[in-house]
């Protein structure tokens, strides 16, 4: 019998088919992704082998079974004892998933009493072992810390050891690498996957990222509207793909091991010379997602003079931060220096904690040094610079839910002092087309926007102060890979018509190959290695960028393999 038996799924919200007619099964001990855009039915199907829409008013048909328990008929009961002891989910966002006023080890030792009815005593013994078991490290004594004081790695390890807990047969992972960099990627993998070999439970993975299905599965199922698009081997699928759809949505994947296009600066700077591209349009990006759109950032506009290239428009030179006072004092960033020139593209890459984003959030203003300068054309500027902006990782925090998004755009026109409403609101609309919107658009709010509509909200809202420079911190992280190409792809014609310097932080070191002239890799709030992208890429002076580009996802299962064996001597030498 199989673990995971699902015949002709549908679900219906509304007048929306979220899932139309899907069926597929699992083995136990197997590994099933279930792969696709944001929109495409994953996570719909994943909440109904749990039963989470009993309740919801959503309408659910077909057939579900798991781990021999008909999900559809079962007693409210029944589906409770299915929960945890038989199947477990583990969420995409810890934080929201875990209560932020209990310890991490007691919550999980109420999921276990809650299935088991055991002792106090032997609910907080299971709640260290399993938190050991997913490599907390002194688990005891982490047990008794709050979820804000794990990193955010730590945190997805804490929910796998809570779904672990009642020792389930099925692990539902939902997105589990979202939002983590990629060493700490890697290693939730390499804890899903291990595991897996030990218990024999089956894993059904969530995941819009083809590289994290690479690393982790056996069997690929494409979906698309709701619908199969494609269903086999993880290498079958991958590696010779026979539907259109899912070669368009590898194809949209960027590559690390990939040259990106010779950049125009590069070019400009060494013979004096570069050609203007022919134009690409929003429209074009978004019909045409999978052309992975290297060569919209590598090229900027011929209106940009040699001179101008060479010349950085903006010089950090020394940046020091810290938090804290006296013997809690944390340094983030630590003599920082670096140069960004006009209308090229600086990323910037490095693990959670390396000080990326406190470094972006210098160079714009929204936190003062505490040593070194930041200084733009030329001047030392202290405070928020209206010639740097950033598009934050966030669109929905970043965005004020309260009022249309309009409004959040007109912010910046008000603040120089715009003050007659009929030209806000023109330049306002104006910009909502400029970056692929509507300008009836104007009176909508953040919630009815889709992710990648609300990251166009977030860059319209930045080229309203007329910047310079553009700091993306982590702009495209949450978003699945076509719509990542196409936002990817706004901002490089944005930068190639406007003649914009691009600061690119990110933790995806693909995305940031394919759209930096050159990187700057951070480590410990220092940069340890700096220069053109694929210098930088193809021959690493220093082991941490080694470490870095080695822990990168392989869309090629075989490599993913070897690379997870050298891990796992690695970590046991």
């Amino acid at each position: 019998m199989s673990l995971v038996n699902v015949t002709d799924l549908t679900v219906e919200f509304g007048s929306l088919r979220a899932v139309d007619g899907l069926s597929f099964r699992l083995e136990q001990g197997a590994a099933l992704a279930l792969v696709g855009e944001s929109g495409s039915g994953k996570s719909t199907v994943a909440s109904a082998l749990l039963g989470l829409h009993r309740g919801t008013g959503a309408r659910v048909g077909g057939a579900v079974e798991v781990a021999g328990v008909d999900v559809r008929e079962v007693s409210d009961e029944g589906l409770r004892r299915l929960r945890g002891k038989k199947a477990a989910m583990v969420f995409q966002d810890p934080l929201s998933s875990l209560d932020p006023y209990y310890a991490i080890g007691d919550q999980i030792a109420e999921v276990y009493r809650v299935h088991t009815r055991a002792s106090r005593r032997a609910a907080r013994a299971r709640a260290v072992e399993v938190l050991d078991r997913v490599g907390i490290p002194d688990a005891p004594r982490r047990s008794r810390s709050r979820p804000h004081e794990f990193s955010g790695g730590m945190r997805q390890r804490a929910l796998i050891a809570m779904a672990l807990a009642c020792g389930p047969d099925l692990l539902i992972a939902d997105e589990p690498t979202t939002a983590l960099d990629v060493t700490v990627q890697a290693q939730i993998l390499d804890l899903l996957h291990t595991l897996r070999e030990e218990t024999g439970m089956g894993l059904l993975l969530v995941t819009h990222d083809v590289g994290v299905a690479a690393e982790s599965v056996d069997q690929v199922l494409v979906m698309r509207h709701g619908r199969a698009v494609e269903h086999g081997s993880v290498t079958a699928v991958l590696g010779s793909p026979a539907q259109p759809y899912t070669r368009e949505l590898l194809g949209a994947v960027p590559r690390v091991d990939a040259p990106r296009a010779v950049s125009a600066v590069a070019e400009s700077l060494v013979e004096g010379a570069a050609e203007r591209p022919a134009e690409a349009s929003v429209e074009a990006s978004v019909e045409k997602p999978a052309e992975v759109p290297a060569k919209a950032l590598a090229k900027v506009s011929a209106k940009v003079s040699v001179k101008d290239r060479a010349e950085p428009v903006l010089e950090a030179t020394g940046l020091r931060r810290e938090f804290g006072r006296g013997k809690r004092a944390f340094t983030a960033v630590d003599d920082v220096s670096l140069k960004i020139h006009r209308g090229e593209t600086l990323g910037v890459v490095g693990e959670s904690g390396s000080g990326k984003t406190t470094l972006g959030r210098m160079l714009v203003g929204l936190l003062e040094p505490t040593a070194g300068e930041v200084r733009d054309d030329g001047h030392a500027r202290v405070g928020v610079n209206p010639a740097v902006q950033m598009v934050f990782q966030d669109p929905v925090s970043s965005l004020n839910p309260r009022r249309s998004v309009g409004e959040s755009i007109a912010d910046p026109l008000r603040a120089r002092g715009e003050s007659d409403e009929g030209r806000i609101r023109g330049r306002v609309r104006e910009l909502l087309e400029r970056v692929g919107l509507e300008a009836a658009h104007y009176d909508r709010y953040p919630h009815e926007f889709s992710g990648g509509q609300r990251q166009r909200v977030g860059i319209a809202r930045a080229l309203a102060a007329d910047p310079r420079v553009i700091v993306c911190d982590e702009p495209v992280s949450a978003l699945d890979v076509t719509t990542q190409a196409q936002v990817v792809a706004l901002l490089g014609e944005l930068q190639r018509e406007l003649g914009l310097a691009l600061v690119f932080v990110a933790h995806d070191l693909a995305v940031v190959r394919q759209v930096s002239d050159r990187v700057a890799v951070m480590r410990r709030g220092r940069i340890v290695e700096e220069g053109p992208a694929d210098e930088v890429y193809d021959n690493p002076r220093d082991p941490y960028t080694e470490q870095l580009l080695a822990a990168v996802p392989a869309l090629d299962p075989r490599i993913a393999a070897q690379r997870r064996s050298a891990r796992r001597e690695l970590a046991t030498a």
